[in-house]
């Protein structure tokens, strides 16, 4: 896996600007912060997103792939100002469930989730390194 960052730009914060890699990917559908059963256990921002992630490692673990495997994260919040303002709390939050690996991610603000109590839904992609394939 490789980080991309053109060098004459600022450092990015807590995520990649670009990654390649080879290997087989695996696609996650976007995760919101319900447990195995479908039933959210809060309404909170971030417990909802430390769920969501915890989700995401899950889905990861059937296709043999673990966090550092992932590439891409997609992240839809229903409150812009909410993930702003709890953003420390996410931070933490992240490194408790993917540790310190920040691929590329981009955070969109919806008006709505389908599932009516979700506040965030994370979809991933990572990609599992082929036999010989360097890291």
């Amino acid at each position: 896996m490789q980080l991309l960052h053109p060098r004459h730009w600022a450092a990015a914060k807590g995520f990649a600007n670009g990654i390649a890699a080879e290997g087989r990917q695996v696609f996650v559908a976007g995760q919101v912060g319900w447990d195995a059963d479908q039933r959210f256990a809060s309404d909170d921002f971030v417990a909802q997103t430390e769920q969501a992630l915890r989700n995401i490692v899950e889905v990861l673990a059937e296709a043999g792939a673990r966090p550092e495997h992932i590439v891409r994260l997609t992240w839809y919040v229903t409150d812009k100002r909410e993930y702003v303002l709890r953003l420390r709390d996410v931070g933490q939050a992240y490194r408790r469930v993917l540790g310190r690996h920040f691929p590329a991610m981009t955070l969109v603000q919806v008006v709505a989730l389908v599932e009516d109590r979700a506040k965030v839904e994370i979809e991933a992609t990572a990609v599992v390194p082929s036999a010989g394939a360097t890291a």
